[in-house]
């Protein structure tokens, strides 16, 4: 989920460089979110040249950063204090190398490096002095974890001591009792009894609070996550918290489909019926993904030349689209009633043997053509950033046969700012929601279905539900540790959100069905939370999505920062913003008013 900030902002130079000589250039007010002043000073007699890379940055090629004459001359860097950086000091004159060293610089931090002769060993050496102290980046997060926690204590502690104290009151309601299920797919709250004289049909509160709680972190980390790099998309392999919303959303709509098809079709709601509504609902998402969330007045003039094709709602609309498919020719009308065969222990699957037949081969081809397929001027089956990374071998390769097949389909009309673009240096455009993606985006959708099919097959026996919840995510889990071996860049197939890898479909699985059943004991088992305050947003999912992408950056939501050095008042308005998204929905919800498509 990008943001449209990031989308047409110039970005920001992994390590910004500028140079003096005899005089030291950088001082604090210089200084912005995540940088650091780097000084060299340069005691030899000899000029000296001084180079670095990013130790996320895979087998990357080091970068020039600095040239300081000889002679108690100096020069000054501001450098990124994101990621780990090694830097080397190499001798201009015997082109060898002098120092070396790794180090995590902290925000704000003035820092030296004294590059003289050792007394002890009368060889170059390189001693580091720290000229001023860094900033307490945490101690925003922490003001802010301390202020939601107040609020958690007013939207679940206080509710649940009321209803404990009035138990007479009221009827527990516990999920998965009723015959029928009202939770639909993620582009709205789900069907609602329009008869008020009708029983209304239970809702899976857990559901809807986990699509809830996916859209406000997504909301947040569109915002720009505070500025704290660990909330926005990783570079290219490896996890953030940015790397986790999508797939849980991609995982409700599986779950959902499930439930909501089951109860329709037990309703008598024909095939073709269902089709028309499918059909529908998809050309609708593709039209707001495309028309709506691809362009603002703001942008500017309308050119088809950087309009971009793929997207987010493109995607959710299409594996929506499949997985509905799925669901109405392949699904179970009524759970079949047999005197306990061989495979009732996985009944759960195989009454679907012809869905994962067609998940198998769609994850096949998925293997096929990103490991096997011939990449012009790219090794068969590489799935690097390309740029400098990879020793600069393969420039031109971002995303491997991923990113050839979205740039011969769509040329420039996709995504120009990777997330790999301002580590690795990349040139090549490359579009996280392309077309191979989207194969592996169905899958992630299907293990939702899996876990809507557990929950209609074991209605009334929790504890089954939630063994087999965590069943499944144990055995995606150790799968995603198999195939990455349990490192972020030499696995068989690394977890990598960009590319929607297997290993990142098994990995966001298994951290979806426990999330899930975590939520449905704590929501519809034990009843110690009612979902609130994601409960609001999860019923009006797609209003809130729609709406914070397209007046998001407008005030009240956001304003312009003046405040460039420190992460308190992007902070405060990445809260902000989410906050008063969160306070729309429930203000919908009072109202009763779902958007519905």
């Amino acid at each position: 989920m990008e943001s449209r900030r990031l989308k047409h902002a110039s970005l920001t130079l992994l390590i910004l460089v500028s140079s003096s000589y005899g005089g030291h250039i950088g001082t604090a007010s210089t200084l912005k979110m995540d940088q650091a002043l780097l000084e060299f000073h340069n005691q030899l007699r000899e000029e000296v040249q001084v180079y670095y890379t990013s130790d996320y940055c895979y087998e990357c090629v080091y970068q020039h950063l600095a040239t300081v004459k000889p002679r108690n001359q100096n020069a000054s860097a501001i450098i990124s204090t994101k990621f780990t950086l090694t830097v080397q000091v190499e001798s201009q004159t015997r082109n060898e190398s002098l120092c070396r060293w790794s180090q995590t610089y902290e925000e704000g931090g003035h820092y030296s490096v004294w590059i003289q002769i050792s007394e002890a060993t009368k060889d170059p050496s390189c001693m580091h002095t720290l000229d001023k102290s860094p900033n307490n980046i945490y101690l925003p997060l922490l003001a802010a974890a301390l202020q939601l926690a107040m609020i958690a204590l007013l939207f679940v502690v206080v509710p649940y001591i009321y209803r404990r104290r009035r138990t007479s009151k009221y009827i527990k309601i516990i999920c998965c009792q009723g015959p029928q299920y009202s939770v639909d797919n993620v582009t709205h709250a789900g069907e609602t009894a329009q008869n008020t004289s009708k029983a209304k049909p239970v809702r899976l509160l857990s559901l809807d609070t986990f699509r809830g709680f996916a859209l406000t972190v997504m909301v947040f980390v569109n915002y720009g996550g505070g500025g704290y790099w660990f909330f926005e998309h990783a570079p290219w392999n490896g996890l953030t918290v940015g790397d986790l919303v999508m797939p849980w959303f991609v995982f409700v709509i599986g779950t959902s489909v499930v439930l909501a098809f089951a109860s329709m079709q037990r309703r008598g709601v024909s095939r073709l019926q269902l089709l028309r509504k499918i059909t529908w609902r998809t050309a609708v998402l593709l039209m707001l993904g495309f028309c709506f969330i691809n362009y603002s007045p703001r942008d500017g003039r309308l050119s088809w030349s950087w309009l971009r094709i793929p997207g987010v709602l493109q995607r959710l609309g299409f594996t929506y689209f499949v997985l509905s498919l799925l669901q109405t020719f392949w699904g179970q009308k009524e759970i079949p009633l047999r005197a306990d065969p061989w495979w009732k222990p996985a009944q759960d699957v195989v009454l679907y043997w012809p869905q994962w037949l067609i998940i198998i081969l769609l994850e096949t081809l998925w293997l096929c053509i990103t490991l096997l397929m011939p990449v012009p001027n790219c090794p068969t089956g590489y799935l690097g950033a390309g740029g400098i990374g990879d020793n600069g071998l393969y420039p031109n390769c971002t995303g491997g046969a991923a990113g050839h097949i979205d740039r011969w389909m769509f040329g420039d009309n996709m995504y120009r700012y990777p997330t790999c673009k301002e580590l690795y240096h990349t040139t090549q455009p490359f579009d996280p929601e392309g077309l191979l993606g989207t194969i592996n985006s169905i899958v992630m959708g299907f293990l939702g279905m899996q876990a809507g099919k557990i929950i209609l097959f074991y209605k009334k026996k929790n504890v089954h539900i939630l063994c087999r919840f965590v069943v499944w995510a144990v055995v995606l889990g150790i799968s995603a540790a198999i195939l990455s071996k349990c490192t972020r860049d030499g696995g068989f197939i690394p977890v990598n959100k960009n590319l929607w890898s297997l290993s990142f479909v098994m990995c966001m699985g298994c951290f979806s069905f426990l999330l899930l059943g975590g939520m449905y004991f704590v929501i519809d088992i034990k009843g110690w939370w009612g979902g609130q305050p994601f409960l609001y947003p999860g019923m009006n999912s797609i209003f809130v999505y729609v709406g914070h992408s397209l007046l998001g950056f407008y005030f009240p939501f956001s304003w312009e920062m003046h405040s460039l050095d420190s992460h308190w008042e992007q902070l405060f308005q990445s809260l902000w913003g989410t906050i008063l998204w969160v306070l729309v929905a429930y203000l919908l919800y009072r109202k009763k008013f779902f958007l519905k498509i």
